[in-house]
């Protein structure tokens, strides 16, 4: 499975939720580079998703911003299917 796909799998996911905004980061030349690749708040909690594939592999700045996320006391995750992002999301509670 493609990186696109399972990030539409999580956010098709994250929009049956209540209290939850979630949008897909985009590439590109304007952008910050290492953004995870979806944000959500989700019952006031901030969520960051780095959607990899199961081959896939997190880059030096993909991981220093996930630890200035958790850092700023958010909740900012590797995950490889919507399983595991529900895993986390159901850890938020």
């Amino acid at each position: 499975m493609k990186e696109k796909d399972i990030a539409k799998q999580i956010r098709d996911y994250l929009q049956t939720l209540d209290k939850c905004f979630c949008f897909k980061m985009h590439g590109g030349l304007y952008g910050q580079g290492g953004l995870p690749d979806i944000i959500a708040c989700i019952n006031g909690r901030y969520v960051a998703f780095e959607v990899k594939t199961e081959s896939g592999r997190v880059t030096a700045l993909q991981q220093a911003t996930i630890n200035k996320i958790r850092q700023a006391g958010g909740t900012a995750e590797v995950v490889r299917s919507v399983s595991e992002a529900k895993t986390i999301i159901q850890n938020l509670r």
